[in-house]
This record gives C-alpha cells, structure tokens and sequence, in this order.
C-alpha cells in the first residue's frame, strides 16, 4: 500500500451549504484509514464516492477525464471542486498511476491517438479507438497498469461483460497481492464487489462506513433477485389497480 490516508480540510471550508460539502458523506468526513491494497466505494448515484475518487485523482496529478500525469489534454468540466480540500498521506509517496473514468474514456483514447510514437505498446498494439469497448479497457488494464502505482478507477465495469470482469479480477488481484499497485474502485459491480481481500467503504448512510460484502445493496438486490426472479418482476412490473 502507498496511499495511507485521505483527510478533509474542514478549516478551509467555508459553508458545508454548498455542494459538494452538502453531500452528507463529505459533509461529515473526517478521515479514511485504507487499510488494503484494494478498496472499493459504492453508493447510490450522488452519494459522493466519485467526487471523492475525482478529488483523489486530483491530488494524485492525474487528468481528472482520465489519464496519467503525464496525460495533457483539454476536457469541458474536468476540474474537480473538492481536490483543494483534501490532504493525503503516503508511506511511500509514488508518482506513478493512473485515473480511469468511464464516462469521458472516449476523450482519453482520442488524446492517446494524438500523441502515442510508440506504436500503443502500452494499450495492446492498436488504437483504443479501433478496439471494442469492452476490448480497449482491458487493453488499457493488461498493458499499460504495471509496477509501483496508484490506480483510481471510476465504473470499470461499464464496459465489462461478467466473463471480463472476472477477467479484471485477476489483473486486479496479479498487480495487487504483490504489492506493486494500490486500487481505489467506484463500482455498482456486485462481481467486482466480490474480490475476497477488498474492503468496502459505502457512501449511502450520513457517513463513510466499512461494510461487509453480503451487506451492500449490489450484493443483496442481486441475490434476492437470482433466487426469486418471478416473484420479484411480478412485484415490480405489476399494474396499479
């Protein structure tokens, strides 16, 4: 592990008023202890785990539309608000990493095709763009996440089937159990949510809590869901006398 701790600056907040300080999880953050090499945040839409990831990635140097350090390119509302009210501590600080965010990944793999020289070594041999979706993240996760870094991944699974998240979970699991690389995850993934040496911080009550796997939302609706699945479309989709 290299990223120990993230604190929230409160003496540099003005108002908890105005978003993203009126999320009540950041509201009422104080600090997160990691305590593993892979940790994951879940949530509903809006609860705040992918502020905190983006102001993470901010921290870090990386692009907040995704990339590296060393990505530079130009994205309409890519700043994060939340990054100036973080600190994080290291034991070792690295440098290396990178933050994948799913939702604006076209703009990456459009920069990557701006600027790549060395043939996409890095992402399989191709352009990102000439690969299916599915395919380019894997490209990226395969070729491109190597040694000592920090991997902050927004969604992953937006453009995994099941068999390629199981897939990731075994590049997740190479790269980790040697510590070599830490992974911070935002998912709704119930498989991705299933790697047995992650813990899991939920977003959904008034504070940031560690919960087990069995007690979020993803594993339970999917579960109740698998085992009753007339039952439950019947209750949901039932006409209102």
């Amino acid at each position: 592990m290299f990223l120990k701790k993230i604190t929230l600056l409160r003496e540099e907040i003005q108002s908890t008023n105005r978003y993203p300080f009126s999320i009540p999880a950041i509201r009422t953050l104080d600090e997160i202890n990691l305590q593993s090499n892979v940790t994951f945040f879940v949530g509903e839409n809006g609860s705040g785990k992918s502020t905190l990831l983006e102001a993470i990635a901010d921290k870090c140097e990386f692009h907040t539309a995704g990339g590296g350090r060393n990505n530079l390119y130009d994205v309409y509302a890519a700043d994060s608000v939340l990054g100036s009210y973080i600190r994080l501590s290291w034991l070792p600080k690295v440098t290396n990493g990178f933050f994948l965010r799913a939702e604006s990944f076209y703009h990456f793999a459009t920069h990557i095709d701006e600027v790549d020289e060395s043939g996409f070594k890095d992402y399989g041999g191709k352009s990102l763009h000439e690969q299916s979706h599915g395919e380019s993240f894997l490209s990226l996760f395969l070729h491109r996440f190597k040694g000592k870094a920090i991997y902050l991944l927004d969604e992953p699974e937006a453009a995994l089937s099941p068999t390629r998240q199981l897939t990731f979970l075994r590049i997740i699991h190479d790269l980790a159990s040697h510590g070599n690389a830490q992974f911070i995850i935002a998912t709704h993934s119930p498989i991705l949510l299933g790697y047995p040496y992650a813990d899991i911080l939920s977003f959904d009550g008034e504070k940031i809590e560690k919960i087990d796997y069995e007690m979020t939302e993803h594993y339970q609706i999917t579960s109740y869901f698998m085992q009753h699945r007339e039952r439950f479309l019947e209750e949901l989709l039932k006409e209102e006398e």
